[in-house]
């Protein structure tokens, strides 16, 4: 299929678009969102009709490609009994055509909303000498009224009355909704004419001109249209929707698949959400969206075609995500969310216990897909510590910052194959961990900020008061943070260098009651006041501390330099363990430091997670 044949482009008056929207020829895609415009964006739609002014074009979509079928629903404002099958779906367009729909076609009061978003009911109208004047703007000539036609002051009481079509006669205000109701036009022009006889042929005059000048406008208007054929895949339809729904909210697969399956009488939305209930039950997975659930169980589904033919890809690209049969989505929708639940309780073991504190939301995807085919073999502890390394690769490499899907299906075939014996993951062989990153990791927003403290958690990490591990009921009971051992305003009070004083290597996990205590005290006064207060001796405190790779003697005489080189390497020799891969230490730590690259790179080199 070449460009030309794509899509068609051509015009259509506005009278036949709406007659179409009327009989149900014309849909909506259930996946688009409600209709949205106020008052005022339909007052203005209103006039530049009049004027003959440009709209914009509408896209639609040819509907009868069995691939790409959605469930579709009525404009807003349409009543049918039995709607039929729609001939074509609007994918651009939505809020101007159902604007157009009501105001002019509907025969009942528009529901939008006024400046403050408060739910209205109005019907519009043409203030025929405004229409006429030239020196008045044509937005001043559309009227909106009340769904009783009665315009009231503060007080409640009618001060316009524009009920009955004498009275809008009266008044020389025309409903907008009769410009293509002939019949009914023709009756309300007599009564104009006959309202007052006195004024007749001045009215006749001013009706001729009305109807040239306005009227006219709005029988003969011709919007432009493209039409999307037939033939075109759902993975471009859904690109050109994007493209050209700028003002909407962005189309997901998701959406796209509930109104795929709607067609097939299956609520995906309301599978989700019964599925989200139990993945959200899991702190850690309070981050997960529909769309990563999506590429697990498109993992899962392609992982198992290939099994069977080995020509098929292993895939969860967007476009894979968007031909997932509903077949497909039924039978792995349920071992997905049970992969989800062991990959939870996974990362639990690894010490990591909220979703504020994952480092790769993206790396769920893999992960989980990988617990729903290894099932109770994820189990065994060469298993765990297979899966473990290979996490812990992914994390501290940083390797799921972006464009992940084609690493997702390696993980998935890599990692299954090395637990039987064949090869090394591909994650595994790419991680690489630079010594001199230990300085630029500062905040949370960095995947190896958060994997480092969830290591000294996974390593036995202490609490510096309770002497006790950080558990689950622990780490939200105390609300475990990662804080500044050195503290922040003693190292500027001992002009301490700050990329120091500020990068992960001076910051471990620590309860909010202790980091309280710690204040900003050296760590002589605070260590003292810990072991008083909680009874702590000094041996003790010296096995609390080194739990965290920390220098006791250091601490004692608040000797930054020392701690801070001690820790360097052995937050070093803690990553090469879980890596399972040695780092290049060809540098000392004052090489690095003196490069000017690390304080130029200190912050952009934190990428979002």
């Amino acid at each position: 299929m070449n460009s030309v044949t794509t899509f068609d482009s051509t015009k259509e008056s506005l009278l036949d678009l709406l007659k179409s929207i009327k009989e149900g020829k014309t849909q909506l895609p259930d996946f688009q969102r409600g209709w949205v415009w106020d008052d005022e964006h339909i007052k203005s739609l209103l006039a530049s009709i009049s004027l003959s002014y440009p709209i914009g074009a509408v896209m639609m979509l040819q509907t009868g490609n069995d691939e790409v079928r959605f469930k579709p629903r009525l404009v807003e404002g349409v009543i049918l009994q039995n709607p039929p099958e729609p001939e074509r779906l609007i994918l651009d367009g939505q809020q101007r055509l159902t604007s157009l729909f009501q105001s002019l076609f509907s025969e009942q009061p528009v529901v939008t909303r006024d400046s403050r978003g408060k739910e209205i009911k109005r019907w519009y109208y043409l203030d025929i000498n405004k229409a006429l004047d030239p020196t008045i703007d044509r937005e001043e000539a559309i009227v909106s009224l009340p769904e009783d036609k009665k315009i009231r002051n503060f007080r409640g009481e009618i001060i316009e009355d524009y009920s009955t079509i004498e009275k809008e006669c009266k008044a020389e205000l025309l409903p907008l909704s009769l410009v293509f109701d002939f019949s009914a036009l023709t009756n309300w022009q007599m009564h104009y004419f006959q309202i007052d006889a006195n004024a007749m042929r001045e009215r006749m005059s001013k009706w001729n001109e009305l109807l040239q000048q306005v009227i006219q406008r709005f029988q003969q208007y011709q919007v432009p249209l493209i039409l999307l054929r037939k033939e075109n895949p759902k993975e471009a339809v859904c690109q050109v929707f994007e493209k050209v729904n700028t003002g909407g909210v962005s189309l997901t697969a998701f959406e796209l698949l509930t109104a795929t399956y709607a067609a097939e009488d299956f609520n995906l939305r309301q599978d989700w959400s019964s599925r989200l209930k139990r993945i959200r039950k899991f702190k850690v997975l309070e981050s997960v969206e529909n769309t990563d659930f999506l590429q697990t169980v498109t993992l899962l589904a392609t992982y198992s075609r290939k099994k069977q033919n080995p020509d098929v890809a292993v895939s969860c690209k967007r476009k894979d995500v968007l031909r997932l049969p509903l077949s497909d989505y039924q039978t792995w929708a349920e071992v997905a969310t049970q992969g989800f639940e062991k990959a939870a309780k996974f990362l639990y073991s690894q010490k990591i216990f909220s979703a504020r504190d994952l480092p790769y939301r993206t790396q769920l995807v893999p992960l989980a897909a990988i617990f729903s085919v290894l099932g109770d073999l994820a189990d065994n502890d060469g298993v765990r510590s297979k899966l473990a390394q290979w996490y812990w690769c992914g994390v501290l490499g940083e390797l799921y910052g972006s464009a992940v899907e084609t690493r997702f299906a390696r993980d998935l075939q890599e990692v299954l194959a090395w637990i039987d014996g064949v090869g090394t993951p591909s994650t595994i062989q790419d991680a690489n961990f630079s010594p001199s990153r230990l300085l630029t990791l500062r905040t949370r927003n960095s995947a190896a900020y958060k994997g480092i403290s969830a290591l000294l958690l996974r390593e036995g990490a202490l609490d510096f008061r309770s002497g006790e591990t950080i558990d689950l009921q622990m780490y939200f009971d105390e609300r475990i943070d990662i804080h500044h051992i050195f503290p922040r305003a003693y190292c500027q009070e001992r002009g301490i260098d700050s990329r120091k004083c500020d990068c992960i290597v001076n910051k471990t996990p620590l309860s909010a009651k202790t980091n309280r205590m710690i204040g900003g005290k050296p760590p002589s006064a605070y260590l003292e006041r810990l072991q008083k207060t909680a009874g702590i001796t000094e041996e003790r405190m010296k096995e609390i501390l080194n739990s965290h790779v920390i220098n006791y003697e250091a601490m004692k005489l608040n000797d930054f330099e020392t701690f801070f080189n001690l820790r360097y390497n052995a937050l070093l020799d803690r990553i090469e363990k879980a890596m399972g891969k040695q780092i290049n230490r060809d540098h000392t730590l004052d090489d690095i430091i003196s490069l000017d690259e690390i304080e130029d790179g200190m912050e952009s080199s934190d990428i979002e997670v």
